[in-house]
């Protein structure tokens, strides 16, 4: 797990869990390692408080997650009429300006700020968020269809690799990666799914950037039920295509996702380690939102 375990009554401390998945170089997860954060739990969903969506905009390795957390930031300090709560609004985001990972969400803190909180700034950042994840959405949901033919028999292991690579090219940068590795993980579970497409899939995410090559195979190796055979084949393929550093950090991630550790334990373990920013105790005692 992510996070030391705690007392069932005791709500997880989000905002520190986001703070240590920017310390190893990590997309956001939920505490429970169930799923990744996506841009909807910015809007209902998870009804994130304050300042575990302030970390979110800070340490998401997703632009689109980021982006997302800072719209109900935003419209929060509109609506707040304590000048001192107002001043704290102000400070977070120019923490957020300065330290977040993302220079796009650095480049939006400041245009909030700036307009004084204004809502109209503020609905231009969400209007343009929509803009983006929309079509992708459509593109996932067109996707899913190609999954449903490839079970009835209706396409080749081949051709849903290739069907792949275009939805992927499509919806790169414009698609949550939460959703993205749900959908994943949905094909490598699936028992009707066959063999070779599944393994036409590693290859194709082999390929991939080191962060999202490594959260995928990882979510491959660790999801729960998963197959001896994928398994195996998983490995032997990224032994084979990757650096032997690079091998080392999947199963440390791994370990780290299914073991009772927490990252404090874990983090020194992986081989070029993302090093967040330190400054983020600030929105715990000193933004008072």
């Amino acid at each position: 797990m992510m996070a030391p375990r705690q007392d069932a009554a005791t709500p997880p401390d989000l905002a520190e869990h986001f703070l240590e998945c920017g310390k190893v170089g990590r997309y956001l997860t939920l505490a429970d390692e169930s799923r990744f954060v996506i841009t909807d739990d910015f809007k209902a969903g998870l009804r994130l408080p304050p300042t575990a969506t302030a970390a979110a905009s800070v340490f998401s390795k997703d632009p689109l997650v980021a982006q997302a957390a800072i719209v109900p930031l935003g419209l929060r300090a509109l609506h707040t009429k304590d000048s001192k709560r107002r001043d704290s609004f102000a400070q977070l985001f120019g923490l957020i300006e300065r330290q977040a990972l993302q220079p796009e969400i650095r480049d939006q803190a400041h245009q909030v700020l700036m307009s004084g909180f204004r809502e109209s700034q503020i609905r231009a950042i969400e209007a343009e968020l929509g803009g983006k994840i929309t079509p992708a959405r459509r593109k996932y949901r067109a996707f899913l269809d190609v999954i449903r033919r490839l079970i009835d028999g209706k396409i080749e292991a081949q051709g849903f690799r290739e069907e792949f690579a275009a939805f992927t090219q499509a919806v790169a940068g414009k698609l949550d990666f939460g959703i993205y590795s749900y959908c994943l993980d949905r094909i490598f579970t699936n028992s009707k799914i066959p063999v070779k497409a599944k393994a036409y899939l590693v290859a194709e995410i082999v390929g991939f950037p080191a962060l999202i090559r490594r959260e995928l195979i990882t979510n491959i190796l660790s999801y729960p039920g998963q197959s001896r055979e994928i398994i195996d084949l998983t490995k032997a393929m990224i032994e084979r295509e990757l650096d032997s550093e690079l091998v080392v950090e999947t199963y440390l991630l791994v370990t780290l996702k299914t073991s009772k550790l927490s990252v404090g334990q874990m983090q020194d373990m992986f081989l070029g380690q993302v090093q967040a920013p330190s400054t983020l105790s600030g929105l715990g005692g000193a933004a008072p939102i």
